[in-house]
C-alpha cells in the first residue's frame, strides 16, 4: 500500500485547479476534457478534489470509476494520457516541494498506467483459437 503524501486538504486543491488550468489551455487535451464536462467545469473539479484527496490523503474511498468515466468520453489515447501526466507533474513541481512532489507524482503515474491498462490493453486471445 501507498503511503499517505504530506499535503493538505487546501493544497491538493490548488493541485487540481493547476493542473486544469494547464489542461484547459492545451491544443490537443482542452477539447477532450471540454466534451467529459460538457461545460460544467465546477462539478467536474468537486469531483476531482474528492478523488484526488481520497487518492494522497488516503481518507475513504472514491466513489467514481476513473476508468469507467474515461472510456465513455473518446479521444483519450495513451500518448495523450502521458501529456497529462507530465502536465500534473508540472503542477506538482511548481506548487509542492521536490519529496511530496515525487510523492505525488507517483500515486499519479500509478493511476495512468492503470488506465492505460484499462482503456488500451488488449492481449491476443490465443487461448480461445487453441482451445477450439
Amino acid at each position: 500500500m501507498m503511503q499517505t503524501v504530506p499535503i493538505s486538504e487546501e493544497q491538493v486543491r490548488q493541485l487540481v485547479d493547476s493542473f486544469y488550468g494547464k489542461i484547459r489551455a492545451d491544443a490537443d487535451l482542452e477539447p477532450i476534457f471540454e466534451r467529459v464536462v460538457a461545460g460544467d467545469w465546477e462539478t467536474h473539479l468537486a469531483k476531482m478534489y474528492d478523488f484526488w484527496s481520497s487518492v494522497m490523503l488516503t481518507n475513504g474511498p472514491c466513489k467514481a470509476s476513473f476508468a469507467a468515466v474515461h472510456k465513455h468520453k473518446g479521444g483519450l489515447e495513451p500518448d495523450l494520457l502521458d501529456q497529462c501526466l507530465a502536465l500534473f507533474g508540472n503542477s506538482c513541481d511548481e506548487l509542492l516541494d521536490s519529496e511530496t512532489s515525487g510523492l505525488c507524482w507517483l500515486k499519479a503515474a500509478h493511476i495512468a498506467e492503470s488506465l492505460k491498462l484499462s482503456l488500451f490493453y488488449r492481449p491476443e486471445r490465443s487461448w480461445l483459437r487453441n482451445a477450439a
